[in-house]
């Protein structure tokens, strides 16, 4: 991970604190999330304190400071989806999978966003999961559709599996 970061780095070598954005945006892109070694690297790299790479980082809801789970739920928070439920349908995904918008599961499967809008307005209340839309979902829809992607987890890992004893 921090050869990753230092591979980012070496890209801007004579950067200032003008190139933080993209830096951060770079960094994002190869590991997935903002780490905090990544933010010290930069931080020694642009010779700014970490306080101003958080500062930055945390005012723009595009980073993230934990690894997206294997199935990242958005929510769209649009008016809307808004008017159509989607509180709802946030709060019953909070509650299901123990976790708040913007963390992820322990076990890694799952993670959770609430974006200002998916342009899927039509659809409302939406959400996606790993970039496939789920259109007029309710609050009692949450159960079931976790449960099916506990069961294609399961299912991907059995073929997997199987596929390395062959």
């Amino acid at each position: 991970m921090e050869n990753a970061v230092q591979d980012v780095l070496m890209k801007h070598p004579d950067a200032k604190r003008d190139q933080l954005i993209p830096i951060l945006q770079e960094v994002q892109d190869v590991l997935g999330f903002i780490s905090r070694d990544s933010v010290i690297q930069i931080g020694r790299h642009l010779q700014l304190p970490t306080s101003k790479i958080y500062g930055v980082a945390t005012f723009y809801n595009q980073f993230r400071f934990e690894p997206k789970g294997r199935y990242h739920i958005q929510v769209c928070r649009g008016t809307a989806c808004h008017v159509k439920g989607s509180l709802a349908v946030l709060d019953a995904l909070k509650r299901a999978l123990k976790i708040d918008a913007d963390q992820t599961t322990r076990d890694g499967m799952f993670s959770l966003e609430e974006v200002a809008c998916l342009g899927a307005c039509g659809l409302a209340p939406v959400i996606a999961v790993n970039g496939r839309f789920y259109a007029k979902v309710s609050s009692d829809d949450v159960p079931s559709l976790i449960k099916t992607w506990k069961k294609s987890a399961e299912s991907e890992s059995s073929d997997k599996e199987a596929g390395n004893h062959e």
